[in-house]
């Protein structure tokens, strides 16, 4: 029975000193070849990853540019609108002091510059649009 207990301990303290044996030059060679292939494979996808959110994203700036875009060119046809609108305005006042056919020349003048300035902004609103 004594010689069992001393057999099964010097088995196990041999199975222990073994675990922390060296390996062979061929074989560290060949665990860093597949651990240096295996971490190349990882980065490779990561950065494919990483191309596919950085598109998606772009692609979403993209949209927002042009909603910004749109956005400012109704905005800047509202203000010119606006401007005419009021130059208009001006200008009709004004020809009140006129009589006759005076008055009705000038009127349609104050109506014709402001369909001239709708229509430009219309256009330049248009140029800008994506």
């Amino acid at each position: 029975m004594r010689t069992l207990v001393v057999s099964t301990i010097a088995m196990s303290f041999m199975l222990i000193m073994g675990c922390n044996k060296p390996k062979s030059p061929d074989a560290v060679a060949k665990d860093v070849a597949a651990a240096e292939q295996k971490a190349s494979t990882e980065v490779a996808n990561s950065q494919n990853d990483a191309a596919k959110d950085l598109g998606k994203q772009a692609d979403k700036v993209d949209d927002k540019l042009v909603g910004l875009n749109n956005a400012a060119a109704k905005d800047a046809y509202d203000i010119a609108v606006a401007k005419a609108d009021g130059d208009r305005k001006v200008a009709l006042a004004t020809c009140s002091a006129a009589a006759g056919d005076a008055q009705k020349a000038c009127k349609d003048q104050a109506n014709a510059d402001y369909d001239a300035a709708k229509a430009n902004a219309k256009a330049a609103a248009e140029a800008q649009k994506q």
